[in-house]
């Protein structure tokens, strides 16, 4: 028996000499025809199937966020599971992020099967490409048993896909967006630039009444957990929400605590340098999910009554004679339109993507076109209204440190008498602190 081995031995390494030998002089399609022959003679013998993921695809050598999903997923579940690590800390992440070095096995459990995963390098040294970190090209190898292919491709990616995706929400640097002007953008460049987003306002030190906190953070909460109930239902997994009141009420304060709040993105959407509906439907298509997108002080941004004086109408009129159907045509489709914002908010485009939050900021809500605020569009109106008690007592303990005290009541009285609003008080409290002032004087 030992010799039948070893004669078998010698012929497989002979062979593989001569093939070495001989392969530059075979026509490549003879050399496919073989490599087929060869990989089905070896799905006899191997009962093992396997699926690669590559790092980087599609027409602009974007990455793969598959691949992402499985980086951060095995850096979550399996990194511990293997000695051989690497760390690096990715732009997207305000942490280091450790998982498996590259050529390192590490094995996972699924609903009682197993398959192994495994990080490969591949030097891309015959090409010339102009991304940088293209030159060397990753991807993972999953390998499993034939006979739970059914079960790896369906639940097991997906599971896959959906943890990672929630690992590196986690893990992310959450981001304030802005959008360009117009005039200094094209086809290769973003409509959004962005910067760390670090406001630290929650909704603990939110000045507002506490029952009126609790409703909205319990509409928050629907709203996440409501992915299969709006689709049920068939609506846009979106919220509209419309914060009114004077100037100093806390609205811009409730954005960061929403924010914070949900770990979302926020969009800071200035209208006025929006000059089409055509540019607000791609700036919209750039937004991510899980994410809020603020239009602040609406009434100012543009005029969304909806309504036309009749000066304007006249020269409108005047104009109109003198152009031609064409340029009439152009000049008509050159203007941002209260209808392309209805559409923006619950039209066809608002079903592009998921999980986004609308909210529409106003110190004049009598000013908006009804069509703009109703039900359906923004959800919920919050009024942001002047400093209440309740809302007072929140402004002490945040820059005070105190909950109680014998002025409360002379306090809570002028309250009732006076318009002023949350901005207003906590200047004042900040400003009796700042000079060391005794805490019934800074109440006061």
């Amino acid at each position: 028996m030992a010799g039948n081995w070893a004669g078998l031995g010698a012929a497989v390494i002979s062979f593989l000499y001569l093939y070495d030998r001989v392969a530059n002089y075979i026509p490549f399609q003879i050399r496919d025809h073989l490599a087929t022959f060869f990989h089905k003679v070896v799905s006899f013998v191997n009962p093992y199937d396997q699926i690669t993921i590559h790092e980087y695809c599609g027409e602009y050598m974007q990455r793969d966020e598959l691949y992402v999903a499985s980086e951060a997923y095995l850096s979550s579940t399996c990194s511990s599971r293997t000695r051989k690590l690497k760390a690096d800390l990715g732009q997207e992440s305000d942490k280091p992020s450790v998982t498996i070095d590259d050529y390192e096995e590490v094995i996972d459990t699924f609903r009682g099967v197993s398959v192994w995963w495994c990080a490969y390098m591949r030097p891309n040294s015959h090409t010339i490409s102009f991304y940088p970190n293209q030159e060397q090209r990753k991807y993972y190898r999953l390998t499993f048993h034939n006979r739970h292919r059914k079960l790896v491709e369906g639940e097991y990616l997906n599971h896959v896909l959906r943890e990672g995706r929630d690992v590196t929400i986690r893990n992310r640097i959450r981001k304030l967006f802005t959008n360009n002007p117009s005039s200094n953008s094209d086809r290769y460049s973003s409509l959004w630039s962005h910067v760390a987003f670090e406001h630290p306002a929650t909704f603990d030190t939110l000045a507002m009444d506490p029952e009126k906190k609790r409703e909205i953070i319990d509409d928050l909460v629907t709203f996440c957990k409501g992915k299969e109930y709006y689709k049920k239902i068939g609506k846009a997994w979106k919220r509209g929400y419309l914060l009114y009141g004077p100037p100093g009420t806390g609205k811009s304060t409730m954005i960061a605590a929403i924010a914070n709040f949900l770990e979302y993105d926020v969009y800071d959407l200035e209208l006025t340098t929006v000059k089409t509906n055509t540019e607000l439907r791609k700036i919209f298509i750039e937004t991510t999910g899980k994410s809020i997108i603020v239009i602040e002080d609406i009434d100012c941004s543009i005029d969304l009554t909806g309504k036309r004086k009749e000066k304007e109408e006249k020269d409108d009129e005047e104009k109109d004679e003198k152009l031609p159907s064409c340029m009439e045509e152009k000049d008509e489709n050159s203007k941002l339109t209260l209808s392309g914002i209805l559409n923006f908010i619950d039209g066809l485009w608002s079903a592009c993507g998921g999980e986004r939050i609308v909210i529409f900021t106003t110190n004049h809500v009598e000013k908006l076109d009804p069509a703009l605020i109703r039900r359906g569009r923004m959800d919920m109106h919050i009024e942001m209204s002047y400093c209440t008690f309740e809302a007072f007592k929140v402004l002490a303990k945040n820059y005070l440190g105190i909950l109680e005290h014998d002025l409360f009541d002379t306090i809570q009285t002028l309250l009732s008498e006076v318009n002023i609003s949350p901005a207003d008080v906590a200047e004042g409290l900040m400003l009796k602190i700042s000079r060391n002032e005794d805490v019934g004087v800074g109440l006061l």
